[in-house]
């Protein structure tokens, strides 16, 4: 329990993302916000430190098949793996959801106001998403693939035009800050995305569809958050030292 204590929740998700799901149920931001510790964010949200840090070791300690150690992996072939699952994922996603909350928002809207906003809130993180990819897809995975490179040849490389790769990161994660909000606030207008009595097929779909861009979206930030952006910071001084 002691080892515990002493790693942000975002290195316990690291070690083991099993442990993601118990950060969920309990509403703790892992990936956003996983600079925390476990006494920090269980007394954020009014938890009981010692059962939380109970409830991971558990996890820990049970066996389960098929997990990926993400933090093993070379980080040209991370960037290249959240390029091709999560940025595919979010491009294919987004307009079939705004084709089911602008239908909900049209037949369901009188009764539930809040499908507005919640629309609102989609739609700005649809057009905020798609530019924060292309600047990772176009400046700042280049660059991590460079410095993998440089590093494999023992060769030098030329500074990039954005100074340190510290700039982009913390560019990337304040708009990831602000993602994880937007979706914060769906969370909630949608009573954690449960559908009310009175909902159709399409507003089921819609709302078990919305939890899975959120999960995705999760995991999506963890890798960079937590292992991509971090491991790059430390490769851009390994390679200047």
């Amino acid at each position: 329990m002691e080892n515990l204590t002493n790693k942000t929740i975002g290195q316990i998700v690291v070690e083991d993302y099993r442990t993601a799901q118990i950060f969920k149920n309990h509403k703790i931001d892992f990936c956003c916000q996983g600079n925390r510790s476990i006494e920090e964010a269980a007394k954020k949200r009014k938890l009981d430190a010692k059962l939380l840090l109970n409830e991971i070791m558990d996890m820990q300690q049970a066996k389960t098949e098929g997990t990926t150690d993400f933090s093993s992996w070379p980080l040209d072939l991370l960037a290249d793996y959240i390029e091709k699952k999560h940025h595919r994922y979010v491009e294919e996603k987004i307009p079939i959801l705004k084709q089911y909350l602008n239908k909900l928002c049209k037949v369901h809207g009188d009764k539930h106001p809040e499908l507005f906003e919640i629309n609102e809130h989609f739609i700005a993180s649809a057009g905020d998403l798609a530019a924060h990819m292309k600047k990772e897809e176009l400046i700042l995975f280049p660059s991590v693939r460079k410095m993998v490179n440089a590093k494999r040849t023992n060769s030098s490389m030329e500074k990039p035009h954005f100074g340190t790769v510290q700039n982009p990161v913390q560019k990337m994660m304040d708009e990831h800050e602000v993602e994880g909000e937007r979706f914060r606030q769906i969370d909630e207008l949608s009573n954690g995305y449960t559908p009310p009595a009175d909902a159709c097929n399409t507003y089921r779909v819609t709302y078990a569809l919305l939890q899975e861009f959120e999960n995705d979206l999760h995991e999506h930030i963890h890798l960079e958050n937590n292992i991509l952006f971090p491991k790059a910071v430390e490769l851009e001084k390994e390679l200047n030292a």
